[in-house]
Formats: C-alpha cells, sequence, structure tokens
C-alpha cells in the first residue's frame, strides 16, 4: 500500500494531473504497486456482482479497475468518475506510453466516464485520440466493440445540509461566541488541506501585499487561517508546513500589535459545526488554489450564507470556477491580484454582495450533490440503451436465418467493400493486399454456380484487377466508375470527365506539405488524399480544412467530395456505390441479396438495397443497414460458414 498510495498516487498521478510535474516521480515499482491493487480490487469485486448490475468506480486511485471489470463480466454498467483534473495531452504523455496506455484503456472500460469541467472532458478526449487514435463525436467515443462516452457533470454538495445547519440556533450561539473575539473585525476565511496544489504560500504572500497597501485596514480586518494537516508523513508537505509557519509569523510580526494579530493560524481538522459557524460567520472566503479539480469549499461557504452576504475570491484554476462565474475570480499566481480582490471585497456594498450571492445560491441549490448523482446515473442508463441498440442490430441469432435462406435461395449476389470489410486497415492502404485467407474465402464462396460475388471499391482498376486476378467476381472501382463483370471487360457506368483533376492536384499537394505523412492518391477520375498514418489531432483539422475548401471551390461543379475513414476524396457526382450496385441488381432476379461495408460511402448501396435484402455495416455506427458486424473478422467467420468452410 506504500507504494501504491504515498507512492504512484500522490507521487505520480497527483502532481502530474496537478501541473506540477517537477515533482512527479515515475518510479516502476509504485506502479506495479498500482497495477496490483486495482486488481485485488477487481478480485474481491467481481465475485458480487450479476448480469445487469451497475458499478460506479471513483478517482485516480482507481482508473484501472473499470476495464478490469469489463474484461470479467461484460454484461453490466460501469461509471467512471474522476475527480482531480485530467491533464492536458502534453503533460499526461510525460508517464511513460505503456502506463499512459493502461491508465487510458481502463478508463474506456467505464461506459461513462465523467469529470468536473468541459476542459477536462477535452483534454482526455485528446489523449484517447492521440495515444489510442480512437476519434469521438460529441463526446461518444467508438471503440472496436462498443460505444462509451465522456461527459462533464460538475459535482454538487448538499446545499440543503450546510443551509439548515448555519441557519440553526446552535450555529447562531458558536457564530456570537466567535464574533465577541473580533468584535467589529472584518473576517476573511482561509480552509484548506495542507497542499501545494492549494496555493496557501500565495495567498499569504496576496494578503501581506493587501496590509502593505492599505494601512487604513490595519485592526480592522482578520484572516482567520485553517490548515488541515495531510500526509504529515512525507518531508515536502512537512517542509511546506514550516514555511507557512515562518510566512504566517513574519506577517504578524510585521503589522501586528499588543491588541490586534492580523492571521489568526490554526492547524487542525475542523468538526462540521466548526466549520459552518465560520462559513456563516466570515465577511470574505479566500479560495486560491494553483489547481484544483472542484473546491467544495467554495461552494460549502456559499451554501452557509443564509443572510445573503458575503463574497467569495476565487482561483480561476479551481473547476468551481466555471459554475461561480459571479465570484471574484481572481489568478492565484498573482499575488497582487489577490491583494486588490481583498480589497474590493472588504469594501463591496451589501447590495452587490447579495445580487452576487443569491445568483450563485440558486444555481448550487437547484444543481445539488443528487441532482450530481442522479444526472450521472441517468446518462449511465441512457449510454447503455445506446449500446443495447447497437447490440441488437449485430447479426447474432439473425444469422441463422441469413444462413437459412442462403442455402435455399437459387440465385444469389453478394456485394462486399474491401478495406475494412475484408481486410483491416493500414498506415498505408497501397499496401494492403488481400492475404490468403481473404483469397481462398472469395474462390470458395465464387465457386458455387449459384452465387455473384462483387468487390465495391475505392480502389483503381488496374489495383483490384492485380489483386484479384485469377478469380470469378465481379469488381467496382473508384466507387463505381468502372465497372468489371465476371470474365468480361472493364466498362465505365457512364461518360465522365477528369480534366478537373490538374485544378486540384495542386491544393491537396499543399495539404501534403502542411501534414507530415499525408500523400496523394490519384485514379483516372477521383483524387484521394490519406491521413491514416499522421498525428491523429493536426491531422483532424488539416482534414476539416481541406473539405471546407474542397466544398466551397466545386460547389457550381460536378464534383463530390466525400470525407471517409481518414481519406478525403474527390469524384465525380452522380457516381457512388448504390449506382454501382443497383447496376448488378437489375439484370436478374436474385433471390438472396448481401451487402457489407464499413464506411459512409457504403450507406449509399444500402440504402437502393430491396427490404428482402440483408445489410451489414462493419463496426459499431448509425447506418442505414440492417445489421452490424464488428469487424472484418467477423465478415469473413460470415462468408465461410455461407460456404460451408468455417472451422
Amino acid at each position: 500500500m506504500e507504494n501504491f498510495y504515498n507512492g504512484f498516487c500522490n507521487k505520480t498521478i497527483w502532481p502530474l494531473f496537478h501541473y506540477f510535474p517537477s515533482r512527479a516521480v515515475f518510479d516502476e515499482s509504485q506502479w506495479t504497486a498500482y497495477e496490483k491493487v486495482n486488481e485485488l480490487f477487481s478480485q474481491e469485486i467481481s465475485p458480487l456482482l450479476e448480469p445487469g448490475d451497475t458499478v460506479w468506480v471513483h478517482d485516480y486511485h482507481l482508473m484501472l479497475l473499470p476495464q478490469l471489470l469489463r474484461e470479467k463480466l461484460n454484461n453490466i454498467a460501469i461509471g467512471f468518475f474522476l475527480h482531480i483534473p485530467f491533464p492536458s495531452y502534453e503533460m499526461f504523455r510525460l508517464l511513460p506510453r505503456r502506463w499512459g496506455v493502461k491508465i487510458l484503456e481502463g478508463m474506456l472500460g467505464a461506459d461513462l466516464i465523467g469529470f468536473h469541467t468541459h476542459d477536462y472532458t477535452q483534454h482526455f478526449l485528446k489523449c484517447v485520440l492521440s495515444i489510442l487514435g480512437y476519434e469521438h463525436s460529441m463526446g461518444k467515443v467508438l471503440l472496436k466493440d462498443r460505444m462509451i462516452k465522456a461527459e462533464t457533470i460538475p459535482m454538487g454538495i448538499n446545499f440543503k445540509k450546510f443551509y439548515d445547519l448555519a441557519a440553526s440556533k446552535e450555529i447562531e450561539k458558536e457564530k456570537a461566541n466567535l464574533k465577541a473575539k473580533w468584535l467589529d473585525q472584518k473576517v476573511i476565511l482561509s480552509i484548506d488541506r495542507l497542499d501545494y496544489t492549494k496555493g496557501i504560500l500565495n495567498r499569504l504572500e496576496g494578503y501581506e501585499i493587501f496590509l502593505s497597501n492599505n494601512p487604513h485596514w490595519h485592526g480592522k480586518v482578520v484572516l482567520m487561517m485553517v490548515v488541515v494537516p495531510s500526509r504529515i508523513g512525507v518531508e515536502h508537505y512537512r517542509m511546506m508546513k514550516r514555511q507557512i509557519d515562518e510566512q504566517v509569523g513574519k506577517i504578524n510580526g510585521k503589522f501586528g500589535s499588543l491588541d490586534w494579530m492580523p492571521i489568526i493560524y490554526q492547524y487542525k481538522f475542523l468538526p462540521l459545526k466548526q466549520l459552518v459557524a465560520l462559513y456563516s460567520l466570515s465577511d470574505v472566503a479566500l479560495v486560491t488554489p494553483i489547481r484544483d479539480g472542484m473546491n467544495l469549499i467554495a461552494k460549502e461557504y456559499l451554501a452557509s450564507r443564509t443572510d445573503g452576504t458575503g463574497v467569495l475570491i476565487l482561483s480561476e484554476m479551481a473547476g468551481a470556477a466555471r459554475e461561480l462565474g459571479e465570484a471574484l475570480i481572481i489568478n492565484p499566481n498573482d499575488r497582487a491580484d489577490i491583494a486588490a480582490a481583498l480589497k474590493r471585497a472588504l469594501e463591496m456594498p451589501p447590495e452587490e454582495q447579495k445580487g452576487q450571492i443569491e445568483a450563485m445560491q440558486r444555481r448550487l441549490r437547484r444543481y445539488d450533490v443528487v441532482k450530481w448523482g442522479s444526472e450521472f446515473i441517468n446518462e449511465l442508463f441512457t449510454i447503455k440503451e445506446t449500446q443495447r441498440r447497437f447490440e441488437a442490430r449485430l447479426l447474432g441469432v439473425q444469422q441463422e436465418v441469413l444462413i437459412k435462406d442462403y442455402l435455399q435461395a437459387r440465385s444469389r449476389i453478394i456485394l462486399l467493400d474491401y478495406d475494412g470489410t475484408l481486410v483491416p486497415f493500414a498506415s498505408d492502404p497501397r499496401l494492403v493486399r488481400p492475404n490468403e485467407e481473404v483469397v481462398e474465402v472469395l474462390k470458395r464462396v465464387s465457386a458455387d454456380p449459384k452465387n455473384e460475388i462483387v468487390i465495391i471499391s475505392r480502389r483503381d482498376r488496374k489495383t483490384l484487377e492485380e489483386w484479384f486476378a485469377g478469380l470469378e467476381i465481379g469488381l467496382v472501382a473508384e466507387h463505381g466508375v468502372w465497372l468489371r463483370r465476371k470474365n468480361k471487360n472493364w466498362r465505365m457506368l457512364k461518360p465522365l470527365e477528369n480534366g478537373w483533376k490538374q485544378e486540384l492536384l495542386p491544393v491537396l499537394e499543399i495539404y501534403v506539405d502542411r501534414l507530415p505523412g499525408s500523400f496523394i492518391e490519384e485514379k483516372e477520375f477521383s483524387l484521394a488524399w490519406h491521413y491514416r498514418a499522421c498525428q491523429p489531432e493536426l491531422a483532424s483539422v488539416r482534414a476539416n480544412e481541406l473539405v471546407d475548401y474542397l466544398v466551397d471551390f466545386t460547389s457550381s461543379t460536378d464534383i463530390q467530395v466525400l470525407h471517409g475513414s481518414k481519406v478525403v476524396e474527390i469524384r465525380c457526382a452522380g457516381i457512388n456505390k448504390g449506382v454501382a450496385g443497383l447496376s448488378w441488381l437489375m439484370e436478374n432476379d436474385y433471390d438472396f441479396i448481401l451487402a457489407a461495408g464499413d464506411d459512409w460511402t457504403d450507406e449509399d448501396l444500402f440504402k437502393v438495397l430491396p427490404e428482402k435484402a440483408y445489410s451489414i455495416r462493419v463496426g459499431i455506427a448509425n447506418t442505414n443497414a440492417k445489421y452490424n458486424l464488428l469487424n472484418y473478422q467477423d465478415v469473413l467467420k460470415l462468408i465461410k460458414k455461407l460456404c460451408g468452410s468455417e472451422e
């Protein structure tokens, strides 16, 4: 546990996720302990779970647990919530790559991953894209076998509990006792756990500047500073405690007098009632973390202000700042900014205080911890329902019906995409030749005289002719520009012009220069700009830029721009896989039709198929197809079953 908690959790994840990389330790034994403890949690929890159960995993100590549970029980709902910041990609990538990969994959074992702020959510999604290669749409990430969602769900507090306690007679009595000590002095409250992320020293320096700049406030204000002990066994925390002690002594010695002490300093844990009494009594709350996932102290202070007065000074680096915009927002590294905010807070008219406090209270009362919890669970159930809809479309039980219809049919046609449907994608699509398994499967299924097999691809005709030489199958090249029936010559679906290519080639060449790793594929009547091997985030930006430009440039022409899977294609309008497929379907009255494809260019084909046809989208996606298969291996397995060669 030492290597797990005091080690990896608090010496690696905590500093790195709070943007203190110089304090992070990268120790293999501590990482091993982190893996081991997560596995132990999995071993203890798994036997207690049944299909349909819901598990909600919390925080950075257990980031591997969702995937460990998923591997043991796939039919449960798993939520994960991170209560600290999720760092930027530039910070996260400081982790050894295999650690980072395992942490991201661990979190992706959950169906719903929650964060306090939109920034944290976007940082996570960028890391998933840049490190694992998974893209997202509106926070939904399509994995190999399912869809998950990353969502911003800021945590609330038990507003009623704090408000009612602050209004109680018991707290009023406690307040009166405290107020008697400070008479007419204004009270600034600072309360935090001892930690370098909380900005306590900066806060003290800001207060010192305030006292130096505003001598007329001497004797009229007191900083009530409570530091809650934390990790006292760690040398760095002991050193920080000494620095705080020295800074407090320095300020009190510099500005204090026999009848006034600028800072009242307590190093202890406060019971809830004393804490609420301080919240309720204090004129100003000074909350200035250098980095904080949310910061519930700010919200608790607001909930305890039953008379509607008070001022909250809040660091822009706290997650709560995204919700509490009416507070005085400061930069915690700007001591002068803190000093200026203190002056403004102490001199703010009561009417202005009430306007700010009541606006924030309304928000916190409406969105409390119960609302937060129920919203998370409802969102989890929603994404599970989305998953179930996709699962219902998977070709499972219906596969036996499909095979039965196939066996009973006298005339059959099977229309197949190539990339992503019969073979996996590769960083260089020019190298993805059909392997022995694919060739053998196609040879077997095409040997049946009842079968017509057609490959409908974006590839050029020369490539298709070379790759499928000797097979008794039909071929469609360039998404439908060229057709070649079994044992016949190539012909064009309709006459086309290709002079436009010379105008657009220079544009694509510019984007090749702007995106390392991208390249142009020139075909007879189309152009393709590939970026599968490129850095994902920059590639996405460049691809969207290119598509926007091309769509605008070709708006008054008969040219169509397609944004496919890691490729932007430009081709003549009116030609697509649907038109090509229909040219086959109209020549024969097939009593069994099967079509399979993996991206949106195949949707043109799915849309024109007759009702009796079996259409299959490879991968998890919204589609016009009737069914889904998870990957190209499942497509090959299905075809093997059709021709009786499944092992």
